[in-house]
């Protein structure tokens, strides 16, 4: 046998499991789209879809012959290819126009979403919007507002017309290079603009009536008021949440410590709700059915049940909104009652590949979100787990053991699978988080699930109120353990941001380590070996200007030092999260690393100083500032700087954005925004 057909043997070996793998090359080939510094053009677009095309063909040719395994590896990479098309696909299909300045004015549009801001101010999300002497083809399709000052005039809801004055802006990019994007989450939702309003908003038109998507967003929201109604507190803004995925009602107090208590997860719509409401249903309709003898012997009871929980997820996955972990769920709960439908068995990770694949070729943007990263992640290593755990021979536990030992293990896999990405995306790693869960996943799925089932059955009864008044006492569990663990002492550790190659090597590493199988599975162990090496010896940027010019931090011995106490907040929040530091911006403002008078601060950075020059007469300070800095730093335009220095006035970093200063020979290597986000349509280019 040649080394090619033994090769190609190995190949064959997976081929009971191809299907898992093809979610694996359409991710891989969306995100190679989007590490991509410039958007493709059309000669590269056709010869993208011709090599995949070609790939194909060749693929399913080889799959004839004796190297079919070379035949699987065609058409993963065809498959590749595919995720790279489907992504640029989408980016076209959203597209739409994005405000090019800063406007203030009125605004008039269509409400199709109310939620909250960070700084819990009402937020409404805006279509049809009219903005005043702009032509309709340089419109936004949406705007996201947010109303400050004195409201009170307009109870919002989907659906509404409404006008008010407002200050918009586009969305704005990274506070750092390589950073979080807003842009580009933006340019998805279809959101040209974002800003404030401190003048009242006013209704013009009542919703128009009949039955379509602004209606249903109308009964999430009245659903949501209703159970906050029955259920008071903050137990009624955490069944809110569970009930119609409406998370903003709870306090910022209560959602930081359920996730310091790595508790979070309880507030998705994932699997637990979307299996036990489905399961309830076709449970109670198979018993209906059965206690009806002419029914159950003429009719196939078990699939007429099983319609009827598949119809039962899908008004649940649209009134929870519809999020990533909700549509996954939904899909592996259709999959599961379509093997009932087809007579067949569901293979669990079939299911989970499926969902993965269907959801990835809608919306292939959300792979690069924390919710696709870390719903996949943890369902993907429960199954494999509990599969592994099923086919011991060992693994008998006694029957009154089972239940607390299913739940210790699915929270420690659960925990461990979605830690790193956790970690990357939100900087902290709770501790005591296995204790939290072990305290109140049981109430969530004995006690809080069952009652928000009944709840949603007795609605249309008018009989909810008793269920809804139950619930409180369970959720008030769950949040007194959430509070008492984020108490403890060094309940919450801080991480470092990770650099642009970890998240994909742990991926690529925990993926092998399911799909593949014998010693083959070692070969996970590189990857995770890379990427945890690479995040441990991950560089920050010892310097950091915000895009408004308005901050300037430098790495000090006690930690990254501030210019400025106030202002820039949201920069200087993400800059030291992103360094793992705890310190709020007064602390880091008050470390050693800036001297001088306020508005006229200089820093060092190595063998370079920098200034930074803000307030009234900061141009006039220009001159001197160059005389002894190598990069001033001014947050008002300065028409002609001075030589002898690098100046960055508001005017130039408007257009290169925040920057990164690294210390070198030269004196200071400069990265922007501009450079390291590229060319892309969401960049604006």
């Amino acid at each position: 046998m040649t080394a090619l057909a033994r090769m190609s043997g190995r190949i064959e070996a997976l081929a009971g499991r191809l299907l898992l793998f093809v979610p694996v090359c359409l991710g891989s080939g969306i995100g190679l789209y989007f590490a991509l510094p410039r958007e493709p053009g059309a000669l590269v677009w056709a010869a993208l879809a011709l090599s995949a095309g070609g790939l194909a063909l060749a693929g399913a040719r080889l799959l004839r012959g004796r190297l079919a395994g070379f035949g699987i590896l065609a058409l993963g990479a065809a498959l590749v290819l595919a995720g790279v098309l489907v992504a640029g696909l989408r980016t076209e299909l959203t597209r739409a126009p994005v405000l090019q300045f800063r406007y203030y004015g009125p605004v008039e549009g269509r409400v199709v979403k109310v939620d909250r801001s960070a700084s819990n101010a009402p937020r409404l999300t805006l279509d049809r919007v009219r903005l005043e002497r702009m032509p309709p083809g340089r419109r936004p399709a949406r705007v996201r507002v947010s109303l400050h000052g004195r409201q009170g005039f307009l109870d919002p809801a989907p659906g509404q017309i409404v006008a008010l004055t407002a200050y918009l802006s586009p969305p704005q990019g990274p506070v750092e290079p390589g950073g979080f994007d807003f842009r580009r989450m933006a340019w998805y939702d279809r959101i040209g603009a974002v800003g404030y309003a401190r003048s009242p908003a006013l209704l013009l038109a009542e919703p128009e009536a009949g039955f379509g998507t602004m209606m249903v967003r109308r009964l999430r929201q009245a659903i949501s008021a209703a159970v906050r109604a029955r259920v008071p507190g903050e137990a009624g803004a955490f069944a809110a949440a569970i009930t119609t995925g409406e998370r903003s009602y709870l306090s910022p107090e209560s959602l930081a410590d359920l996730r310091a208590a790595n508790l979070a997860h309880l507030l998705a719509i994932s699997g637990l709700h979307m299996g036990l409401l489905t399961g309830f249903v076709f449970a109670a309709a198979r018993l209906g059915l059965a206690l009806v003898p002419s029914l159950a012997a003429r009719w196939p009871i078990r699939k007429i049940a099983a319609v009827l929980a598949i119809q039962a997820g899908a008004i649940y996955l649209g009134l929870s909104g519809g999020n990533v972990a909700t549509e996954r769920a939904f899909i592996m709960v259709s999959v599961l009652f379509g093997a009932v439908l087809l007579e067949r068995k569901a293979l669990t990770l079939r299911a989970v590949a499926v969902a993965a694949t269907v959801i990835l070729l809608v919306e292939p943007e959300t792979l690069a979100e924390p919710g696709f990263q870390m719903s996949f992640a943890a369902t993907v290593a429960l199954v494999a787990v509990f599969a592994a755990l099923r086919d011991l021979p060992q693994w008998h536990p006694p029957r009154w053991l089972g239940g607390p030992l299913t739940v210790l293990i699915s929270s420690l896999v659960a925990g461990l699978a979605t830690a790193p990405f956790a970690a990357a995306h939100f900087n902290q790693v709770s501790h005591y988080g296995l204790l939290a869960n072990l305290l109140s996943v049981p109430v969530m799925g004995l006690a809080v699930m069952p009652l928000v089932v009944l709840a949603t059955l007795l609605a249309p009864l008018g009989l909810s109120g008793v269920p809804l008044w139950l619930m409180q006492f369970p959720i008030d569990w769950i949040l007194g353990v959430a509070h008492w663990v984020a108490g403890l002492p060094g309940a919450l550790g801080h991480v470092k941001s990770p650099g642009p190659w970890v998240l994909p090597l742990i991926a690529a590493g925990g993926l092998a380590a399911v799909l593949l199988s014998g010693r083959a599975r070692l070969a996970a162990l590189v990857p995770l070996a890379f990427g945890f090496a690479l995040w441990i010896e991950a560089d920050r940027p010892p310097g950091l200007v915000s895009a408004s010019g308005g901050l300037v931090g430098v790495m000090g011995p006690e930690g990254r030092a501030l210019s400025k106490p106030t202002g820039d907040s949201f920069s200087a929040r993400v800059w030291l999260e992103n360094d793992g530091d705890s310190a709020s911006q007064a602390e880091a403002a008050a470390r050693r690393g800036f001297r001088g008078a306020r508005g006229d601060r200089r820093g060092r950075l190595g063998a370079a100083t920098v200034a930074h020059l803000t307030g009234r007469g900061a141009a006039g300070r220009l001159e001197a500032a160059c005389a002894e800095a190598a990069l001033v730093v001014v947050s008002t335009d300065v028409p002609e700087p001075p030589g002898g220095c690098t100046v960055f006035d508001a005017a130039r970093l408007e257009q290169t954005g925040a920057l990164a200063l690294w210390p070198d020979a030269s004196g200071l290597r400069v990265v922007s925004v501009a450079e390291t986000s590229g060319h892309r349509p969401w960049t604006g280019d």
